[in-house]
């Protein structure tokens, strides 16, 4: 029996303990398993390591493209980025290695070509316990270095207990990689970047000679030096910040900018809670460890909705497992160094355990505190009720808590973005659409140090679609990056495997909209044939550029227009009565082609296309210009609403893009609601 067939059984094995711990349940039916990944993000997005047909064949795993990764630095020991099998580095490349603390000359390889650190602006709080050199103390920038260019590294998991075992890759897996070190934090906290030690970055990458920029950076501060690298060629790709689901929240919003939400992917880690009252209930957890009082009940003891070591002092929890809800005012966007604090209260009061209540219940990295020994569940609010009251019912309440299982497939819902996800409009240039798409950044599994380590954010996110970019160039030497951000954009998906509208999580959850999301969630095996793009010459944002620098009089009525530049989007935020935008696609699909416009209007105005329906001949021109007119059929000061506009030819391309408009009757005054 081969390691698969094995794989296979074990995991039918599984699926019959959980249904029979759970018997309201008829059946528990195994996923299709074809290859075991740890980084599942991958799988999920299609880009099997062993596919013959797809993007990453055809771009030979990104053979030699180079991205640079403005971050916390590298851990070069890591397997991610063993250069074994690799070539010499490529010629054109300019960059050098930059030595310091812990990182010597051979720290580079044929994987890693390239390191540099800045220290410009940096506080000294922020380098207490770091490397003054590029290695990574907080482990942040090996993770997404990893997400994007990781090699094959084979029996890969978690870093405890075996969760999610199986190889681990990066999404450009044979691309070389720069690092350039502008962002400083020890381990298990956060990082800070300052504005110049980036912005040295960004111009040491270009000249060095990358050909993909990827910053994991979100927040309020634009980069407009950016645009240098775009005009140079180089697509410059963004975290979408992590300040959801509040609206008006995202970062990263200049133009030629790709800006990427983050996603959740089709794995989850079950874990079966049985109360004394034979109850079964399901959680998630990363709780592995079998300790001796396994298949035993414990004592069960309800900490209220604080959790804190004043409440816990009250009750006797030692040796018991303790029920915690988030706090009230926490409940619509939890704080993520909540959950920690409440852990080390808990374990320090000797509990045995933990079960936590809240909404967002798959970021499942802030249950590291728990160190995989000690179960730590999360669960939602209605799980919570159900144990909340089991509790008062009875005079010796008691729980047992299984150790977590991995589960991947179709049956875990999914894409949904996350609730951390910031979301649009943006509030500087409210005429351009962000964030630009989705892609997976939740519960993400790369390297970290030695080992391999869960976390999420659109940190987590914007490297996946580094990735593909990289992977778009290799295939794609010749487009601009506004035609690659074009391609992603225009073929990104908006309902799941099952045709249902992809939702965003939040209090309540609903279905995504452009301002969650973008064009929608990334397709990266449809975006290397998108039949159509929007390209955009990088002298036509010099004005942009201009008016953000140096606002002048002209610059009003300008800013105010966003929405006439050629983007793969629409947004219209002032509509008074009626509005025409221009765009222009390019063919880059075969020479003879007709394409028909498939509308969909946002609800209370008309909407047309002229002309709406182009035609590709041999030989005549690859590029067409169309108009776009809405028309309020209301007068109203309203929110935004939402529609697309979609190209298809009738077989192979469907080439959509997003549109938001706002309905105002009086200027400066709307309800982004």
């Amino acid at each position: 029996m081969g390691s698969l067939d094995l794989q296979r059984c074990s995991q039918n094995l599984k699926l019959k303990k959980l249904q029979a711990k759970l018997p309201e349940v008829l059946s528990v039916n195994p996923n299709i398993y074809h290859q075991a990944h740890t980084t599942r993000s991958w799988d999920f997005l299609g880009l099997n390591y062993y596919e013959q047909s797809g993007l990453l064949k055809k771009a030979n795993y990104g053979e030699d493209v180079i991205v640079g990764v403005i971050d916390s630095g590298i851990w070069p020991e890591s397997e991610s980025f063993n250069d074994s099998g690799y070539s010499s580095v490529p010629t054109r490349w300019k960059g050098k290695c930059q030595t310091g603390m812990a990182f010597n000359a051979t720290s580079c390889n044929r994987k890693i070509i390239g390191a540099r650190w800045y220290l410009g602006g940096i506080q000294d709080e922020s380098l207490k316990g770091e490397y003054l050199s590029p290695r990574d103390a907080n482990g942040h920038g090996t993770h997404t270095a990893s997400t994007i260019v990781g090699g094959q590294v084979w029996n890969a998991s978690h870093k405890r207990g075996g969760l999610a075992a199986g190889s681990a890759h990066g999404g450009a897996p044979r691309a070389r990689v720069a690092v350039y070190k502008a962002c400083w934090g020890a381990a298990g906290g956060g990082i800070s970047c300052s504005n110049a030690a980036v912005l040295a970055a960004i111009d040491d990458a270009i000249n060095d000679g990358v050909d993909v920029l990827s910053l994991s950076i979100g927040g309020p501060v634009e980069y407009l030096s950016s645009r240098h690298a775009v005009a140079r060629g180089i697509p410059v790709v963004f975290s979408a910040g992590n300040d959801g689901p509040t609206p008006q929240t995202v970062g990263s919003t200049l133009p030629w900018v790709i800006t990427v939400a983050a996603s959740t992917i089709d794995r989850t880690f079950p874990t079966v809670i049985s109360l004394g009252n034979k109850e079964k209930l399901v959680g998630q957890s990363l709780y592995y460890k079998a300790t001796a009082k396994s298949g035993k009940f414990e004592m069960l003891v309800d900490g209220g909705f604080s959790c804190d070591k004043e409440t816990l002092a009250l009750i006797n929890v030692t040796g018991k497992i303790v029920l915690c809800s988030a706090p009230l005012q926490a409940k619509l966007n939890p704080p993520r160094l909540m959950l920690p604090a409440i852990i080390g209260d808990v374990a320090n009061a000797g509990a045995a355990g933990l079960i936590f209540a809240q909404y967002t219940v798959n970021i499942l990295e802030d249950l590291d505190a728990c160190n995989g020994s000690m179960p730590c569940v999360l669960v939602d609010y209605e799980i919570a009720n159900r144990i909340r009251s089991y509790v008062a019912s009875t005079r010796m309440p008691v729980v047992e808590v299984s150790p977590a299982m991995t589960v991947v497939g179709s049956g875990v819902l999914s894409p949904r973005v996350a609730a951390f996800s910031s979301r649009g409009p943006s509030t500087l240039f409210p005429g351009i659409l962000k964030p630009d798409i989705a892609a997976p950044g939740v519960s993400i599994l790369a390297a970290l140090g030695d080992s391999y380590e869960f976390m999420s954010g659109t940190s987590m996110a914007c490297p996946h679609v580094s990735a593909v970019v990289a992977l778009l160039k290799m295939v794609h030497p010749d487009w601009s990056p506004a035609m690659i951000k074009s391609a992603i954009v225009t073929t990104a998906s908006v309902t799941d495997r099952f045709g249902i509208p992809i939702q965003a999580e939040g209090v309540p959850r609903k279905v995504a909209d452009p301002f969650d999301f973008g064009g929608g969630h990334i397709e990266p095996d449809r975006a290397v044939d998108p039949g159509l793009v929007y390209d955009i010459d990088p002298r036509e944002y010099a004005k942009f550029y201009n008016c953000s620098i140096n606002p002048k009089d002209e610059c009003e009525s300008y800013m105010r227009q966003l929405y006439q530049l050629n983007l793969p989007s629409i947004v219209v935020p002032d509509l008074k009565y009626s509005v025409t935008v221009w765009r222009t696609i390019i063919n880059v699909g075969v020479a003879e082609a007709t394409y028909h416009a498939m509308l969909e209007a946002p609800v209370g105005m008309t909407m047309s296309v002229e002309p709406s329906v182009i035609k590709f001949t041999n030989g005549g021109s690859r590029s067409v210009t169309f108009k776009v007119t809405f028309t309020t059929r209301q007068r109203v000061q309203g929110g935004y609403m939402f529609g697309s506009l979609t190209w298809q030819d009738g077989s192979t391309h469907s080439v959509r893009i997003p549109i938001a408009v706002r309905t105002i009757i009086q200027d400066f005054v709307a309800d982004t609601s």
